[in-house]
């Protein structure tokens, strides 16, 4: 097995999940029913392979971000409804958010809140955000999410960066779902996890190059025994698929994408740092992560999936409000900054949401529920038209009463800003049928394009 690790200093925090700072790369043996790196490339070269460098980041707020006391306050409503926040304004004239989010009212130019998604089905369940779709009359296997359909239909940039990552370890906390998983679109699809259980098969350890190329070359000898006898073709289509393996094993690139140490200090200071203090029933409040993110799109990966926190606030809200909401404040601004910084603002989207909404009566808990009937999404960068709020919801923020948003709908959306067609653009399922990428014929928000 080969491993190649980019170790951390010593005495530097670890993540939640016990991996140094610095991540490592893991190439090799994946632990999917003995599946190689090598077998996983083979599997996607059966996409077609796009010369476009389009991205999206999913950041996801498993549990239930409480919409009314964020970005759709409701200073009219009663006080057991209303909250402990106050709305401040933003440099968008007429757009008021709570107070918490400072950084992001000083640049709400550079943001869509949309106040008004609708369609959840109230389980705790990470599907909607990354599939769009619901569990209902599923296909077997389930549906892929967005950063699965994009490595099939789109395949990665280049040989050394796969084209989905997910930041979103297999917690208690998103036990619900898998927001990496491929669905039918099978494991090849499925997200690379650098932080993931499983992450001892990756890696090569001890290894120089030297003798990584004397292990190719006894492979290869292998190989030329065995293409001797083999007729029809199959040695010959592998060599390629072992050669883009080997690629990846020793060009670096994700590996020093994973390394945010290489980062300016004062970039992390902006962006904050992650530590274990941050890890509450293991849900990552790991600031890093977002400028992780920003730094695997720019190394040519199409997807990246992040968790943050875990917002199924029964009891607490504003106590545990008061702790998540400036620190979201911090990692999203950041982020949004740092992509229009670097001029990836137009071709990198950002979508930010949880799986449904929360009640507007605060219960003898200090807590709100779960409200399925409306919820609340932020969009930024993605060449999207910002600086504007879509939808709205009645007094008490139970209701949506002007522009229902569905999760198709924001699917639709996500994958305009990616250069693809929801009314053509299919993939086969288990049986060969052809599936669309979003249901019930959602087409993209007009609003923002």
């Amino acid at each position: 097995m080969l491993r190649i690790r980019a170790g951390g200093k010593a005495g530097k925090p670890d993540f939640c999940d016990g991996i140094a700072r610095r991540d490592f790369i893991s190439i090799g043996a994946m632990g999917i029913g003995g599946l190689t790196m090598a077998n996983l490339l083979e599997l996607e070269a059966n996409a077609s392979i796009g010369s476009s460098h389009k991205a999206v980041i999913n950041l996801f707020l498993p549990g239930g971000p409480p919409h009314q006391d964020m970005w759709d306050l409701k200073m009219d409503a009663p006080r057991e409804v209303r909250g402990e926040f106050k709305p401040i304004s933003t440099n968008v004239p007429g757009t008021q958010i709570c107070e918490l989010f400072p950084r992001m009212a000083k640049m709400m130019d550079k943001f869509t809140v949309i106040r008004s998604i609708v369609g959840a089905t109230g389980a705790h369940d990470a599907d909607q955000c990354m599939t769009g779709r619901t569990k209902k009359n599923e296909p077997p296997g389930g549906w892929p999410s967005i950063g699965s359909v994009l490595s099939k239909i789109e395949g990665p940039t280049n040989p050394e960066t796969p084209p989905f990552i997910g930041l979103c370890p297999k917690t208690r906390e998103i036990r619900w779902s898998d927001p990496g998983k491929a669905g039918f679109l099978g494991p090849a699809h499925a997200a690379f996890r650098p932080a993931a259980e499983g992450k001892e098969d990756m890696t090569l350890n001890g290894i120089t190059l030297q003798r990584l190329q004397d292990r190719k070359a006894l492979l290869r000898s292998f190989d030329q025994f065995r293409r001797n006898l083999d007729n029809s073709g199959l040695m010959e289509g592998m060599d390629a698929y072992n050669q883009q393996a080997y690629g990846i094993l020793t060009s670096g690139k994700l590996s020093d994408a994973l390394d945010i140490e290489k980062e300016d200090v004062k970039l992390r200071d902006r962006y904050g740092r992650g530590s274990a203090k941050h890890v509450a029933d293991g849900a990552p409040k790991l600031l890093d992560h977002f400028l992780l993110a920003r730094r695997l799109v720019e190394a040519g990966v199409r997807c990246v999936s992040l968790s943050f926190s875990r917002w199924d606030w029964h009891g607490g809200n504003f106590r545990r409000a008061r702790e998540d909401f400036p620190m979201l404040d911090q990692g999203v601004t950041a982020l949004v900054e740092d992509l229009h910084s670097r001029g990836l603002d137009k071709d990198v989207a950002v979508v930010c949401w949880g799986e449904f909404g929360r009640t507007p009566t605060i219960n003898k808990d200090a807590g709100r529920d779960h409200w399925p009937r409306v919820s609340t999404a932020l969009l930024a960068c993605g060449g999207f038209k910002h600086g504007q709020v879509i939808g709205a919801t009645d007094r008490l923020g139970g209701e949506a009463t002007e522009r229902p948003v569905t999760f198709p709908e924001m699917h639709a959306t996500l994958y305009h800003s990616l250069g693809i067609d929801v009314n053509t653009a299919t993939v086969n399922d288990f049986n060969g049928r052809p599936r669309y990428l979003v249901a019930n014929n959602a087409q993209p928000i007009q609003e923002v394009i």
